[in-house]
C-alpha cells in the first residue's frame, strides 16, 4: 500500500528549531520506511523499522552507492528529472530521479536566501566547465535557475572563454556590482593563471573537484592560490550532490552551516550504526529532508568532523567517488 506523504505543503522549509527538525525527520523516516521499498528492505536487515525507530539517532542511513544500482524513491509518480553524476570512463553513475523538482527549487533557492539574501542583488558567472559538458547536472540546473532569478543582464555560463569572462568581471568591478562567481575548482584554478585580479565586489564560491584536469590539492592549498589569485580574503564552497535535494555552504575557512531542513552526523568508521563525539572524524551522513520521495537518511563516502555549533568540515573521502564539493582525496 502506498501512503500519501504527510507533509505536501513544504512544511520543511519553515523549521525553526531542532525539535521540530526531529519530528518532522521521524515523520519523513516512517513514510519513507512504507513506501521506499529499497530503504525498507535495507532498514529490515538492519533490524529497524516504523515501530522500533524512536529517536532520530535509530534512523538507518542508506550508503549513497545504492543510487548507483537501485531506483530510489519513495513515490509511484513519474519523476520529472534525472539526475546523474558525472563519472570517469566505464564507471557507474548514480541517479536521482525527481517526482517534484519545485522541492528541489524550493530548497534550493531557500538556502541561497538563507545563507546570501536574495539572489536579484547579485549577477551570477558560472564557470562550470565539466558539468556542462554532459546531461543531467543537479548543479546546472540549480545554477541556470538562480542566473534567471537573479534577472542581471550579464548573468550566465562560462564553458571557456576565460578571457571574457575576465573582461565580464572587470565591467562588474568598475559599476560596483555584487557579483557571484562559482566554479569548479580546476577552472577557477584555469582563470586564476591568466592573471592576478582585484575582486573587491565578487564573491568567489568554489564546488570542488579537478574532475580529473588537475591534481587533487588539499582545501587549504586550493584556496590559497585562489585567494591570492582573486585578490579576495576568502573562497567560498558549496557542498551538494546528486544524491540531495539540499547544500551547504562555507564562507570561508571550510567550514559548512546547513539550512534548516539538512542536518550532518558523523559515524564511526569502525561501527557505522554508531556516531563520533564532537570534533572527531568519521563518515559525513546527511539528512535532507527536502529528499522527501527519495530517501533523506543518507551515508555519505565523505569523511568529516563535526563542531559543537552545527558547523562541520569535510576532511577526505573514503574512496575516489564523485561527490561535488569535496578536493582531499586521502587523508
Amino acid at each position: 500500500m502506498h501512503y500519501d506523504f504527510f507533509m505536501e505543503d513544504k512544511g520543511i522549509f519553515t523549521i525553526s528549531d531542532l525539535d521540530e527538525f526531529n519530528l518532522h525527520a521521524l515523520d519523513t523516516f516512517r513514510f519513507q520506511y512504507r513506501n521506499n521499498r529499497v530503504y525498507q528492505t535495507f532498514c529490515d536487515h538492519l533490524g529497524q523499522n516504523d515501530l522500533t525507530v524512536e529517536r532520530v539517532s535509530d534512523i538507518p542511513f542508506l550508503p549513497i552507492s545504492f543510487f548507483k544500482s537501485k531506483k530510489i524513491v519513495a513515490t509511484h509518480r513519474p519523476p520529472q528529472a534525472l539526475f546523474t553524476s558525472s563519472g570517469t570512463t566505464g564507471s557507474q553513475t548514480s541517479t536521482h530521479y525527481v517526482s517534484d523538482l519545485g522541492i528541489y527549487e524550493e530548497s534550493f533557492e531557500q538556502a541561497f536566501l538563507h545563507f546570501y539574501g536574495d539572489v536579484s542583488a547579485y549577477c551570477i558567472l558560472a564557470l562550470l566547465p565539466s558539468y556542462l559538458e554532459r546531461q543531467g547536472s543537479s548543479l546546472i540546473y540549480m545554477v541556470d535557475h538562480l542566473i534567471k532569478k537573479s534577472g542581471h543582464r550579464a548573468s550566465g555560463f562560462y564553458l571557456d572563454d576565460l578571457s571574457a569572462l575576465r573582461s565580464q568581471l572587470g565591467k562588474l568591478e568598475e559599476a560596483g556590482q555584487k557579483t557571484l562567481l562559482i566554479g569548479v575548482s580546476f577552472a577557477l584554478l584555469d582563470l586564476v593563471e591568466t592573471g592576478p585580479m582585484k575582486l573587491k565586489h565578487t564573491m568567489v564560491m568554489e564546488t570542488g573537484g579537478m574532475k580529473g584536469r588537475r591534481k587533487e590539492l588539499i582545501r587549504e592549498e586550493l584556496h590559497e592560490i585562489l585567494k591570492k589569485g582573486f585578490g579576495v580574503d576568502h573562497i567560498h564552497s558549496e557542498y551538494g550532490m546528486t544524491e540531495l535535494l539540499s547544500q551547504a555552504y562555507s564562507k570561508g575557512n571550510g567550514i559548512f552551516k546547513t539550512p534548516p531542513w539538512m542536518k550532518i552526523l558523523i559515524r564511526d568508521t569502525e561501527d557505522p550504526l554508531s556516531y563520533q563525539k564532537t570534533g572527531k572524524t568519521g563518515g559525513i551522513n546527511v539528512i535532507d529532508l527536502a529528499n522527501k520521495n527519495s530517501c533523506s537518511f543518507i551515508a555519505t563516502q565523505d569523511l568529516g568532523k563535526a563542531h559543537a555549533d552545527g558547523t562541520f568540515e569535510i576532511l577526505g573521502r573514503f574512496d575516489h567517488s564523485d561527490v561535488r564539493g569535496c578536493n582531499l582525496m586521502v587523508l
